[in-house]
């Protein structure tokens, strides 16, 4: 995929020298929502990871993230606990990695704001700070070809799931082995147990969401 933008559909570079030096041209929308569309039944499930790994500002993952929304609110509506939650839930499941530092901000920020609007919390909530835990850790600046971040340190990304009652659990892994589990599938080595082959780099004792904000 392309990397993302935030502009008009005609606005699909933000200078020629980006696109000379980074080969960075945004994605119209009506192209992303095209190509969603594609995945419907994926986008609209709230606990389906997505990964973009030219994520740009985040054309691709926000619309991800809404549709997922969409399904929260039709399941959660009367209950702003479960809705709070599934939504953070959601909002875990939702990965990038981008080159350039402005275009990472950028990203985590669209992708913040319509996390708090949705759940209805301002900046400095627990929640609020939840979800910058999340993004710090599931946007990443990096290259998706090298597998290494702006640091020079292989990629790592955290495993989160809800397990119910407020309570979430984080695993660690190094992106090379997430990557290496899609070539697996399909072979003999998919009847092994998957521990024996993707163990995490830590793993977390379930969290509260006030823990997470910690």
């Amino acid at each position: 995929m392309g990397k993302a933008g935030i502009g008009k559909n005609d606005e699909l570079v933000k200078s020629r020298q980006r696109v000379a030096d980074h080969g960075e041209v945004f994605t119209p929308s009506w192209m992303v929502d095209a190509m969603i569309d594609l995945v419907k039944d994926e986008a609209e499930r709230i606990d389906s990871r997505f990964l973009e790994p030219a994520c740009g500002s985040g054309n691709f993952l926000l619309p991800v993230l809404k549709r997922k929304f969409s399904i929260v609110k039709s399941r959660y509506r009367l209950s702003k606990f479960e809705l709070r939650h599934h939504a953070l839930a959601a909002l875990m499941s939702i990965y990038g990695i981008e080159l350039l530092a402005d275009n990472v901000a950028e990203c985590r920020g669209r992708l913040q704001t319509e996390f708090l609007s949705f759940i209805g919390v301002a900046p400095g909530d627990d929640w609020a700070l939840a979800g910058e835990t999340v993004l710090q850790a599931n946007i990443v600046q990096g290259d998706a070809l090298s597998l290494m971040n702006a640091f020079g340190e292989p990629i790592t990304f955290p495993e989160w799931g809800y397990l119910g009652k407020g309570n979430f659990q984080r695993r660690d892994f190094k992106f090379e082995k997430l990557t290496e589990r899609s070539s697996i599938e399909g072979t003999l080595f998919e009847m092994l147990d998957e521990e024996d082959f993707f163990r995490p780099i830590k793993t977390y004792s379930a969290m509260t969401v006030q823990e997470i904000s910690k």
